[in-house]
């Protein structure tokens, strides 16, 4: 009972996936799309003419032959004619193919932007609990089930099911009813064999999809952190989950490709034997002179074209299964509702003076576990705000909630009295920029990684910004200056050069209101000395929020709060928090302990 509920659920499912893709059939509002389409079905059916013209050419050769009374200019004429329709047929064809083409891509274009500009409007929070390999390769098989379906139903179900109408007519009109009934009996238990064996084998494919995806999300992942791995010498320890996963996979590939070796032996059981009792109807009729020899190579010519396409329908339906599978997939990933949305309606952010506020801000990653408890923070406009305080307090928190990857659970955030859950996602980030702990650069130019600031950006622009985050120096040293590539996430250049960049793209956006989230806290005490005074120099006449481990980075903020357990419990400038006594003495002074250990350590080497 349980397999029969699964098998419904997944026969609705493929309906419900079916009925959204069968519209991409006729696109709306494309003319020529649509011209093509309707050229495409007229060449099939002139192609399925002309193949059906073929068998009665080759019975008029036979039977003439068989007579020996018929000249051999007419022969030949005949045999020309079945050559034609054999050559038109693979001309239809091959026309059909070139109009539809563009159709096909046209589709798998759209819905792979679609789906693509999807993602990219998922939450921070679905992206860090999926793994990149899996996701794109879902998108991946998506998409190329596009064109692939489309040629199927189009193509080959469609004129399938015109053929063996044909056929059942002229079985018909020449051998009777009995012969009808038997092609259509069989085809009958042809088609229910398929579908039963390919319904019993989705699982199995749908299985290997899974550990598929396991496999390549595991080297992904492997692969993008593959300094770590060197950190630790796992090199060995990584090539054994792989292989794990590997492994699965074979096994998963195995089970698939021996439940399609007996779906095709129990096809070719079928097939063969209709040929068999069809060719002993025939012949038994020629014996009793009923049927001509020419009648018999028609029946045959006739199943074996008939056949011919059964046998590709087990192969189309089996594709087009899995074609269901990889697009139910897809348009589930369509269907994740995004977790941060704009409201109806959304007005643009109207940026002023750039004032941030918190106000009574709650909010948790988990149901249970809350970060931040009621937290309230001014930043007046055109100053600067330091956050400080132990791990764990929400301190980086308070930057993805300022840019919305997460919406508080309770409380609000306002820019210039604007609450930005009201205005528009696009132009809430126009307004924002970030220097962030970890930069993560494309694997493209340094000329391109600063341009991403802004698009559109002119060299000029680009060229000022880099002198603006004092790396234009750095980059002039380089082989091919600006359009030097930058390697996988940055790679090829050091963590200063890396956030250097990320300053300069910053710049050229020039952002009314800024966030460093622990801009130095990665590089070594001379970089930072370097960086920082670059970043108190950007900061200049913006609103600036300095999130920071470091003290000594933010000692010359205009408000510094030191958070803990999700709330403010100390505000003022460094002078009065030293003065106070308090969590910001107390970790100014275990910092100042450790840095005094520290240097005294490199003065020793």
């Amino acid at each position: 009972m349980a397999a029969a509920a699964d098998t419904q659920i997944q026969a609705t499912g493929g309906v419900r996936t079916l009925l959204r893709f069968l519209p991409m059939l006729w696109p709306k509002g494309e003319a020529e799309l649509k011209a093509r389409v309707i050229a495409a079905v007229l060449l099939v059916l002139a192609g399925k003419g002309a193949v059906l013209l073929m068998p009665f050419a080759y019975k008029a050769v036979i039977d003439r032959m068989a007579a020996g009374t018929v000249a051999f200019g007419v022969i030949a004429m005949l045999v020309v004619a079945y050559a034609g329709a054999r050559f038109a047929g693979v001309l239809a064809d091959n026309l059909r193919n070139a109009l539809f083409e563009k159709v096909g891509q046209r589709a798998a274009r759209k819905l792979a932007g679609t789906v693509f500009r999807h993602v990219h409007d998922l939450s921070l929070r679905f992206h860090l609990e999926r793994r990149t390999g899996s996701l794109t390769k879902i998108v991946e098989r998506g998409t190329k089930s596009i064109d692939m379906m489309l040629y199927f139903l189009l193509f080959n179900i469609g004129p399938t099911v015109i053929e063996l109408a044909a056929i059942c007519i002229i079985f018909y009109v020449k051998f009777g009813i009995g012969l009808v009934a038997a092609t259509l009996a069989i085809v009958a238990i042809y088609i229910g064999f398929t579908r039963w064996v390919t319904d019993w084998r989705a699982q199995i494919q749908r299985d290997m999809n899974e550990v598929d995806n396991r496999a390549i999300g595991r080297a992904v992942d492997s692969l993008l952190n593959y300094e770590t791995v060197k950190y630790f010498g796992a090199e060995e320890r990584e090539a054994r989950r792989y292989d794990e996963a590997i492994a699965a996979y074979a096994n998963a590939a195995v089970r698939n490709e021996t439940s399609l070796a007996w779906l095709n032996i129990g096809q070719s059981l079928i097939t063969n034997t209709m040929m068999a009792g069809a060719m002993a109807f025939t012949v038994w009729g020629w014996s009793k002179g009923r049927f001509t020899p020419g009648d018999v190579v028609l029946v045959n010519a006739l199943l074996m074209q008939l056949f011919r396409p059964l046998d590709m329908l087990g192969w189309v339906y089996r594709s087009i299964r899995q074609g269901l599978i990889d697009m139910e997939a897809m348009f589930t990933l369509l269907d994740t509702s995004a977790e941060v949305v704009d409201r109806p309606g959304a007005a643009a952010l109207d940026v002023g003076r750039g004032e941030v506020r918190f106000e009574e801000v709650r909010f948790g990653y988990e149901p249970g576990r809350e970060i931040l408890n009621g937290l309230d923070l001014a930043v007046p406009a055109g100053t600067s705000l330091a956050v400080v305080g132990p791990s764990g307090a929400g301190k980086s928190t308070l930057a993805r909630l300022l840019y919305r990857f997460y919406d508080p659970t309770a409380g609000r955030i306002l820019i210039d009295g604007q609450d930005i859950a009201a205005v528009t996602q696009a132009s809430l980030r126009a307004a924002i920029g970030i220097v962030p702990q970890d930069t993560v650069l494309f694997n493209d130019s340094v000329y391109y990684n600063i341009g991403y600031g802004r698009a559109g950006a002119s060299t000029g622009e680009i060229e000022a910004a880099a002198r603006g985050a004092a790396i234009d120096g750095f980059i002039a040293l380089l082989p091919n200056g600006y359009e030097s590539m930058v390697g996988e996430r940055g790679l090829k250049l050091s963590g200063g050069e890396k956030q250097r960049v990320a300053i300069a793209r910053t710049l050229l956006k020039n952002p009314p209101i800024l966030v460093l989230d622990e801009a130095t806290s990665a590089l070594d005490s001379r970089t930072e000395q370097a960086i920082q005074a670059t970043l108190e120099h950007i900061a200049t006449s913006r609103t600036t929020i300095m999130i920071a481990h470091r003290l000594s980075t933010v000692v010359n903020a205009d408000q510094i709060v030191v958070l803990d357990q999700g709330k403010v419990s100390e505000r003022g400038t460094h002078e009065e928090l030293l003065a106070r006594g308090g969590l910001y003495a107390e970790l100014w002074n275990r910092q100042a302990a450790e840095r005094s250990v520290e240097e005294a350590a490199e003065a020793a080497e």
